[in-house]
């Protein structure tokens, strides 16, 4: 495998993993502790205080060092500070002390994914491997984990042969979670129908979902994330107000909100206000609308203002925090050249 092809799969493998779910908290299962620890950590994970949970996690694991469910929670910790080695070790641990786990081990081929995106294509191609072993293992022992599936699927979406992936394993992958959650599976055929940019299926697809009876918030952000993505202001507008009924206190919706308005070159000042309001309540956390797109959305509001200085100081901010953002990139040599 050559350098150039190892890294274009890894990155398209590392842009799945980077997808964000419909929890509001990626911390699971509280650890066992005593005197509020739990709360604690629960509340310093949601609050993206994450090395403050590492402390208090550390402190736990030295009276009870076999407690999995805090290995597998001081991972989650370093995996949302980005430091994969350590999410690793805490991970690998966590499933060591219980492998009958579904969640320890979704977790864990995140982490291995995110890891290989890093490494050298030799080491990544033994991660990659690590990374499907995982997914796969976690959907095994719970094929309701609908995050592992669609992990999974994913992964087998985007992945050569040579590491377990695969376009027909993925449509197997998607048949057994549609007979799971049919929900689930008709929001993962429509993403299979983007990936293999067959757009005209995936408009019917997402369009099904929309007009659909469904109680989950994730499902329709996972359909507006859609139709930002396709530059469709109105159905995306149609997906937020639906989740918006569902939950009107969620606080991902200034996100959706802000972003729908700046697609649709409408309303600036509350485009910027949920904008705005979406980085001021919202920490950094891997299951949820990244920041530095919320940043990018900004950008595009103060170029469509013509504030070229707003909007490159915007697009440096995103880049801050996603330096190999290809859009953020572009977007500021745009406005570099006005």
């Amino acid at each position: 495998m050559t350098r150039m092809l190892a890294k274009t799969w890894l990155a398209v493998i590392a842009a799945a993993l980077g997808a964000f779910g419909p929890a509001a908290s990626a911390l699971g299962a509280a650890p066992p502790a005593q005197n509020g620890a739990v709360l604690d950590v629960e509340h310093l994970y949601n609050a993206g205080l994450y090395e403050q949970a590492v402390k208090v996690l550390d402190a736990g694991l030295k009276s009870n060092p076999n407690s999995a469910a805090m290995e597998d929670s001081l991972g989650r910790c370093f995996y949302q500070l980005g430091d994969y080695n350590r999410a690793i070790t805490s991970l690998e641990q966590a499933v060591e002390l219980d492998p009958s786990r579904s969640e320890y081990h979704d977790w864990l081929g995140k982490a291995y994914g995110r890891k290989a995106e890093q490494s050298n294509p030799f080491s990544a191609l033994s991660l990659a491997r690590k990374t499907h072993n995982q997914f796969a293992e976690a959907v095994r022992l719970n094929p309701a984990n609908l995050a592992a599936q669609r992990d999974l699927i994913r992964y087998l979406l985007n992945s050569p042969g040579i590491v377990g992936g695969g376009q027909e394993r993925a449509d197997e992958q998607i048949e057994a979670l549609a007979a799971v959650d049919a929900t689930e599976g008709a929001l993962a055929h429509a993403e299979a129908d983007v990936a293999r940019k067959k757009f005209a299926a995936a408009d019917e697809e997402y369009g099904k979902l929309l007009e659909a009876y469904h109680r989950r918030i994730g499902v329709d952000f996972e359909i507006a994330e859609y139709y930002r993505d396709r530059g469709n202001a109105p159905l995306m507008q149609r997906a937020v107000d639906k989740a918006a009924a569902l939950d009107p206190s969620d606080l991902r919706l200034n996100y959706y909100r802000g972003v729908a308005l700046v697609i649709a070159e409408q309303d600036p000042a509350n485009a910027e206000r949920y904008l705005r309001a979406y980085l001021d309540s919202v920490p950094a956390n891997s299951e949820l609308p990244p920041r530095s797109s919320a940043r990018e959305f900004l950008g595009r509001l103060y170029e469509q203002e013509h504030k070229l200085d707003s909007a490159a100081e915007q697009y440096q901010a995103g880049l801050a925090l996603d330096p190999h953002n290809k859009s953020l990139r572009e977007a500021l040599r745009r406005v570099e050249k006005k």
